[in-house]
C-alpha cells in the first residue's frame, strides 16, 4: 500500500485479523556487542533461515548497489556480524526479547560478516504515518550533499573536517539544491557547508538525515553554515517530501 524509495521499504496490508505479529524495539537504545537474531529467505531459497550476531556498529551510512546499476545511500543503518545474504532483505533483525531493532536491508559482498539493517526507529515512522495518513509523509529540506570527512577536506582544502558539503548530483538534473525547496528559500547554495542544525553538529554520528527524519512538516530549523568562507546562520522551514 505503500512504497518509500529512500529507505527502500515497501509497507503492505493483510487482510484479515487474529495474526501473531513481532513488536518493534527503540532502536536508538541498541548498544554495540548486544546479541542479534536475524531471519530471512537467505539467496531466495532457503526460507525461514535463523542467523545470530551482534551489533557491530551504528549509525553507519552506505551506497548500496541492486546489481543492476542502480544505487542507493542509505543512512543510520545498524550494523551487524549475523550471517545475511541475498534474499535476507526485509525480514527482522531481532533482539534477545524478540522485538524488531531493525530490518535487514544490505550485505557487503566483499567481506564476511558485514551486513547493515535499517534502524527500527526509522521504520516505524514509515508504518506510523501509512497508518495515520495512508501514505509516507516526511519532511525534507531540499539538498542533495556529501559528508566532510578528514579525506575530502585535505582534497578540497577545507577548513573544516565535519559538516555536509552541498554538491550537485550525478547528472546535469540532479542540482545541488531543489529548486523552491526549503533550502532554497533559505538562501542555502551549492558549496555551501552545513555544520550545524538547532545546535546539533552534522558528523559522522549525527548525520543530516537523520536530525531532519525527527522533525515534522511546518518545523522551523536553524542552521549554521559555512558559506564562502564565513560562518553565518538561517533558518528553514520544513515542508513535505514530495
Amino acid at each position: 500500500i505503500a512504497r518509500d524509495p529512500a529507505l527502500d521499504l515497501a509497507v503492505i496490508k493483510i487482510e484479515g485479523s487474529g495474526f501473531p505479529s513481532l513488536s518493534f524495539g527503540d532502536s536508538d537504545q541498541v548498544q554495540l556487542g548486544q546479541t542479534t537474531i536475524a531471519i530471512g529467505n537467505a539467496l531466495s531459497e532457503f526460507r525461514n533461515t535463523v542467523s545470530t550476531g551482534i551489533v557491530s556498529g551504528l549509525a553507519r551510512s552506505i551506497t548500496a548497489s541492486d546489481g543492476m546499476g542502480g544505487r542507493e545511500s542509505l543512512d543510520q543503518l545498524i550494523q551487524t556480524d549475523a550471517s545475511i545474504n541475498s534474499g535476507n532483505s526485509g525480514g527482522p533483525l531481532l533482539n534477545l526479547s524478540g522485538e524488531v531493532i531493525g530490518v535487514n536491508v544490505a550485505v557487503a559482498n566483499d567481506a564476511n560478516g558485514i551486513g547493515f539493517a535499517l534502524s527500527a526507529n526509522s521504520v516505524k515512522n514509515v508504518v506510523e504515518s501509512v497508518k495515520k495518513t495512508g501514505k509516507i509523509i516526511r519532511p525534507y529540506l531540499g539538498v542533495r550533499y556529501t559528508p566532510v570527512t578528514e579525506a575530502l577536506k585535505k582534497q578540497n582544502n577545507l577548513s573544516v573536517d565535519y559538516g555536509v558539503l552541498v554538491v550537485p548530483g550525478e547528472t546535469a538534473n540532479d542540482l545541488a539544491v531543489i529548486p523552491g525547496s526549503p533550502a532554497d528559500k533559505a538562501g542555502i547554495q551549492a558549496n555551501d557547508i552545513i555544520l550545524e542544525i538547532d545546535g546539533k553538529r552534522v558528523d559522522e554520528s549525527t548525520s543530516l538525515q537523520s536530525i531532519i527524519s525527527k522533525k515534522n512538516i511546518g518545523d522551523r530549523i536553524t542552521l549554521k553554515i559555512l558559506s564562502n568562507g564565513d560562518e553565518k546562520i538561517v533558518t528553514a522551514t520544513l515542508e513535505e517530501m514530495k
